[in-house]
């Protein structure tokens, strides 16, 4: 197993190295003159030039080939392109465009309180929908099965924005029951009133689509051969379900949970809008509202590396659940 992570970490750092070059493009390139951005409209033209030599934005955009024939490695490494990719792999994003802050110093601070909002909305829903999914396998067909399937469809076919509205609107303004919107400025027991509405929409929002997901995995199962044997052995229901049918369903499980896992760092990007809860969601909004590519840039690139690190996770957790499965 060693040797497969091993492999699969090499195979990664050429993604990894093309992830970098399309921001690069993208940010650098086809994104224009970031002077303009920075100095503002109303900067003179020395004012310009100063800041871009500051910025190191005077230097070649690509790496003169000439020069490393020419044996001058330092030369060759005196261009933008090659500053983006080691400022990038060692995480040094620089600072934002409107909030001249640094961009890892923000990204430490909204981690949190996206992570406050994500995880107990992740884990919820998960646990919701696999149990319910359970309960329509084990009574198939049923009148509570035909029920959910429903509800399902309606959930599915509700919008998301449309679900935050009434919660801000009836729950939050007419009742009362949560704060409208806000999120402590320190961390404790506080936060949990502010992300309660939050975490219930998340809840609610994922639960059609997912419920649907594990019950169509959960019904496969139960056309297996091994579960007519161990009922036609005269094995409990609840055990059939929970000890053979669940365990031998976790494979399509894992991968629908583990690809979620980079989009619980990176937030929820309309419940922290509305919310006012200012984490990577909010923070990514606010940098496209402004045109702050540097921040754009970083959350970018940093989504992209918890991308790739989920999916290597995903494998080996196949190989935990299923020992048919051998990383070699």
């Amino acid at each position: 197993m060693k040797a497969y992570f091993v492999r699969k970490i090499i195979y990664l750092i050429p993604i990894v190295i093309g992830i970098s070059l399309i921001t690069f493009l993208l940010f650098r390139v086809v994104g224009g003159d970031p002077i303009d951005r920075v100095a503002g409209k109303y900067a003179t033209a020395a004012q310009k030039e100063e800041l871009r030599h500051q910025l190191g934005f005077d230097k070649p955009l690509w790496p003169p080939i000439g020069k490393l024939f020419a044996g001058d490695l330092k030369g060759f490494a005196d261009n933008q392109l090659f500053t983006h990719f080691v400022d990038t792999f060692t995480l040094n994003f620089g600072r934002s465009e409107q909030y001249k802050r640094r961009i890892s110093d923000m990204i430490k601070a909204g981690a949190i309180p996206s992570l406050s909002l994500t995880v107990p909305a992740f884990i919820i829903g998960i646990w919701i929908q696999i149990t319910i999914a359970m309960l329509c396998a084990f009574k198939q067909d049923g009148r509570f099965d035909r029920i959910v399937v429903i509800l399902s469809v309606i959930g599915m076919s509700l919008p998301y924005l449309a679900l935050i509205i009434f919660g801000q609107v009836f729950l939050a303004g007419k009742l009362r029951w949560f704060p409208i919107y806000g999120y402590p400025g320190k961390l404790g027991l506080s936060v949990i009133q502010f992300v309660a509405l939050p975490v219930l929409l998340g809840v609610v929002a994922g639960l059609g689509a997912g419920v649907r997901f594990y019950r169509t995995v959960i019904l496969d199962e139960t056309r297996a051969d091994y579960i007519r044997t161990a009922r036609a052995k005269g094995v409990g229901e609840g055990r059939v379900m929970f000890k053979h049918l669940l365990k031998n369903a976790m494979i399509p499980i894992i991968t629908q949970v583990v690809v979620v896992i980079p989009f619980l760092f990176l937030g929820s990007l309309l419940l922290e809008r509305f919310f006012s809860i200012p984490g990577l969601g909010y923070m990514l909004i606010d940098a496209v509202n402004s045109s702050d590519w540097p921040v754009i840039n970083a959350l970018t690139f940093v989504g992209a590396i918890i991308y790739l690190g989920a999916l290597l996770l995903t494998d080996l957790c196949y190989a935990l659940v299923d020992p048919r499965v051998s990383l070699k």
